[in-house]
Parts: C-alpha cells; structure tokens; sequence
C-alpha cells in the first residue's frame, strides 16, 4: 500500500508529460506561423535579394 501511496504521490512523470505537451503546443504554433507566413517571406526576401544585386 505504501508503495501505491508513493506512486500516486510521483510528480515527475507528470512534469514530463507537460513538457511533452508544451513542447507539442509550440511545435503545432511554429508551423501554423510558417504555414500563414511563409509565402510572404519569402517574398520579402526575394525583392531584398534583387534590391542587393
């Protein structure tokens, strides 16, 4: 029973678990920002790419 106790107690396989998660928020975060933005940057550094020729 002690040991049950101690088990339930446990907090580190929960903080692992929410870095986990966190770590999934920020994935699925950058690559909606690079979905939504990608064709504009890469415009802008195409006319600064012609702007230094």
């Amino acid at each position: 029973m002690n040991k049950l106790v101690q088990f339930i107690k446990d907090e580190e396989g929960a903080s692992m678990a929410e870095y986990a998660l966190l770590l999934g928020l920020i994935t699925v975060a950058i690559a909606t920002v690079i979905t939504a933005f990608g064709s504009k940057l890469s415009t802008v550094v195409t006319n600064a790419t012609g702007v230094l020729k």
